[in-house]
């Protein structure tokens, strides 16, 4: 009876021993090939930002190397549009700024394999900017090395700027990761300033005998003029901004300028709604060309409005 009980725990025991091999054996090959995959992605980003700061990643690239786990690094990730035929200057102003930012942790002693600067372009992943429901460029994101983006691992790029030590100081936030930025020297202000003092110096010292222009309240006042109505007309925002007055479809060629009709037609409505006041015809008809008018205005003024909603979130006019 004994050597029966002996038997039965023998075989237990086996059986005990063989469930946890069974348990065991599969989940250290998963982790260990886990581990394997999580070295090649590693030692993969590694050689890419040995070659190029700034990683170029399509959409296969970024749902591997991003995207997908396993990672256990932090990537930066710029999406844009830096096609020519996109006339996507602030594209191009961005990304010098973003390249600045990325030689700056590439070449400093702090650099290691926690953090990554990566962009995508539009043109090369476009699947990516309908997978995330992207319809602005640029773009700046930060994913974690553990758990999804959050809303503040989108930099605010409206309110902000995308100025090299803004953008440390963003990324320092979300990683714990300082990043001193280091500028190549550029004297083009310094001497465009030189040349500007030189010319006035040089005018005034021709005009030495006769200076009483200086005086002239009329002139003063006409400049400050023009340097408010520059302000305030946009043309600041054009001139740093530099927007397309029309965009061209790349799949058929044709020229899209959705902004300048509408701008063109709140403008008619305006040039309406002042005819119908100033003139001096027919009550009826200037009653219709009032409405017409102000139809123009209302409606289109409205749809442009609509459209900044669409393209910033944050616009908090209606």
């Amino acid at each position: 009876m004994a050597s029966v009980w002996a038997k039965s725990l023998l075989n237990l025991q086996l059986l005990a021993v063989f469930f946890v091999l069974l348990i065991c054996l599969p989940h250290g090959g998963g982790q260990k090939k886990k581990e394997n995959l999580l070295s090649e992605k590693v030692d993969q980003m590694m050689e890419w930002s040995s070659r190029r700061s700034v990683v170029r990643m399509n959409g296969d690239k970024f749902r591997r190397f991003v995207k997908a786990p396993p990672r256990n690094y932090s990537v930066i990730v710029m999406f844009t549009a830096l096609q020519p035929q996109r006339q996507c200057s602030v594209c191009r102003q961005a990304n010098e700024e973003y390249q600045v930012l990325a030689n700056s942790w590439r070449y400093s002693s702090a650099f290691s394999n926690k953090l990554f600067f990566t962009v995508v372009d539009y043109d090369e992943g476009a699947d990516v900017f309908q997978q995330l429901n992207m319809n602005s460029a640029p773009t700046f994101m930060h994913f974690p090395a553990k758990g999804k983006p959050k809303r503040a691992d989108t930099f605010d790029l409206q309110r902000i700027g995308f100025a090299s030590e803004q953008l440390a100081k963003w990324i320092a936030d979300r990683t714990d990761v300082q990043i001193r930025v280091f500028r190549p020297p550029n004297y083009s202000g310094t001497i465009a300033l030189a040349l500007l003092v030189s010319l006035v110096g040089g005018l005034l010292y021709l005009r030495r005998n006769n200076l009483e222009f200086i005086y002239n309240k009329t002139g003063w006042a006409m400049a400050a003029l023009c340097v408010v109505f520059a302000m305030t007309s946009g043309q600041m925002w054009n001139h740093i901004r530099g927007p397309p007055y029309a965009h061209k479809n790349p799949q058929n060629g044709q020229v899209v300028g959705t902004a300048f009709f509408l701008h063109a037609a709140i403008t008619m409505g305006m040039v309406l709604l002042n005819e119908a006041a100033t003139s001096k015809g027919d009550v009826g008809k200037r009653r219709i060309i009032c409405l017409v008018g102000l139809g123009l205005v209302v409606f289109f003024f409205s749809f442009l409005l609509s459209i900044f909603r669409s393209k910033y979130h944050g616009y908090p006019y209606r």
